[in-house]
Order: structure tokens, then sequence, then C-alpha cells
């Protein structure tokens, strides 16, 4: 059975509104005079609904939940595995794997490790192309990281693209998460980034498509 996400509850409500007035509008206006656009205005209206359905839906996966792997967060590409400096929590050096989330993508956000929530934090922000080099530090985002007990403090970024006007997050500090449980949403295109001390084994590559709950980014 096909399930949205609740985050999606109300576009799902007026987009489905918007498309039921606007067929019988258009069947009003046109189908006597030009059956033809008609029809055309009809699919397009349609098409619409269905990329507002497919965006906020969420599939059931059961995750294998263990300490000894992390998890990708979300449905999407692996575009970046690289050292880089990251500022706000750790303020060191860290190994980053990026996933990108293209509007088709499954957009929620997963948790990817067990484990004590020690910090999270919204910043608002601008709304780059998720795949810009500044998109980590001047989009709209938050930051959250998790103490597992295998890997220590994992820090993950959701991060706002071009389209992307609100992100959800749930993580509160002092929470207690579970791997594969809902953490919230971010609404049309984005992406996610994890942090892992230098020297963490990476189990995917560049170009990869990285599923929800499914793949594993990391194994110890």
């Amino acid at each position: 059975m096909l399930k949205f996400h609740p985050e999606g509850a109300k576009i799902i409500l007026i987009s489905t509104l918007i498309t039921v007035l606007g067929i019988f509008g258009v069947d009003h206006l046109f189908h006597e005079s030009n059956i033809i656009v008609c029809k055309i205005l009809q699919v397009v209206l349609l098409g619409f609904l269905v990329l507002i359905l497919q965006f906020f839906r969420n599939p059931t996966r059961i995750a294998n939940i263990s300490d000894h792997h992390v998890l990708a967060p979300v449905d999407g590409k692996v575009v970046v595995i690289e050292e880089v400096f990251e500022s706000e929590y750790f303020k060191d050096k860290r190994l980053m794997v990026s996933i990108f989330m293209s509007p088709i993508n499954v957009h929620v956000t997963r948790y990817a490790v067990n484990g004590i929530v020690k910090y999270s934090k919204y910043h608002p922000g601008k709304f780059l192309v998720a795949w810009h080099p500044k998109a980590s530090e001047e989009n709209e985002r938050t930051t959250v990281v998790i103490e597992n007990n295998v890997y220590g403090d994992i820090l993950y970024r959701q991060i706002a693209g071009a389209l992307a006007k609100r992100i959800v997050n749930y993580a509160e500090v002092g929470m207690t998460v579970v791997q594969g449980t809902d953490a919230g949403f971010i609404k049309f295109g984005s992406r996610v980034d994890l942090y892992f001390p230098i020297g963490t084994p990476i189990n995917v590559k560049l170009g990869d498509k990285a599923i929800g709950n499914k793949t594993i980014i990391s194994k110890k």
C-alpha cells in the first residue's frame, strides 16, 4: 500500500483540490470549443498531482539495525566523499559523505545510526542549488549530532536546495533515537551531508545510488 509522509498532508490536499477544480474548469471552458486543448490541460493538471504525490511518498523500509554500520539517511546520489573542515560543531577535519536528492527522490530523512542526540540546531539561510560548494554553510539547514556506541559522534546536516522552502527536523537534544526511524523531511530538492571521523571506512563511492534505510554508508 502506498503511504505518504504526514508532512505532505496539507500540500497533497490543496493540490488535489486544485487539480479536481482545474479539470472541471478546463472541461467547462474548452470541451466544446477545443477538445484537444482541454485534454492536454487536464493531463498537465494530473501530472502536477502525480509529481506532488510521488514527492511525499513514504515507502516502508525495515532497517537492519546495528551499531556497527551507518545506513543512508535518504535516497539520492553520492556526490561528495572528501575530507573537509567542519566549522560548526567539531571544528576540525572530518570525512564528509554527501547525498544529493533530486525532486523525484523520496525526501524522508531517517536516522542513520542509533544513539543519543547531543546537538540539534536550525539555521535559516539562502537557497543556493544543493550541490553548490557553499550550500552546506550558507543555505537553510539543520545540524544534528548523534552519539553512537561504535562510531562516537556522527553529524548529519539537512541542507535545503534551490526549490526547498522548509526543512523539518524531529531531533531534539537528549532524545534516544533508533536507526531507520523518521528524523525529518526536506521539501522540494535538497541534500544530506554525513560527517565521520577521519579514517572511517566508507562502503560507497562517488556516483552510487543510495537508498535510505538500505544502503550501508560505512561498516565496522
